[in-house]
């Protein structure tokens, strides 16, 4: 659906800490480039961290989400509590999300610049 999606960092080492611990427990292994780092899926589409190249600070999207798919429950538990651990905040603790279309679990977090970011798995 996508190519690549790309978020801003103003700390390019503190938000590639977060999101190779917080993507790793999803199977998603990122590459280092600079001051940024691309993270690819086998399924297409690729997310990216970076120093925005404008030279200007980052910002996160007010309303703006960026979901990662993930096969289990516990994939979306370890992506949440590595997240936490590795300097994002929650913004939603993982759980079945019965308001959303499918019956999924997820969990919702914040990385260190403020870009909101999600796991789920399918539910039954």
């Amino acid at each position: 659906m996508f190519t690549h999606i790309m978020v801003g960092a103003n700390d390019p080492a503190k938000s590639i800490a977060f999101y190779d611990a917080a993507l790793s427990p999803l199977g998603i292994k990122g590459q280092t480039m600079g001051e940024r780092a691309f993270y690819s899926s086998p399924n297409g589409g690729a997310f990216g961290v970076g120093k925005p190249r404008n030279g200007e600070a980052a910002t996160f999207a007010n309303g703006g989400t960026i979901g990662f798919k993930a096969q289990t429950p516990e994939q979306v538990d370890a992506f949440h509590s590595a997240g936490c651990a590795n300097g994002g905040t929650c913004e939603g603790k993982p759980g079945p999300r019965s308001g959303a279309p499918g019956n999924p679990y997820g969990a919702y977090l914040r990385d260190p610049d403020g870009n909101k970011v999600c796991a789920f798995v399918s539910g039954s």
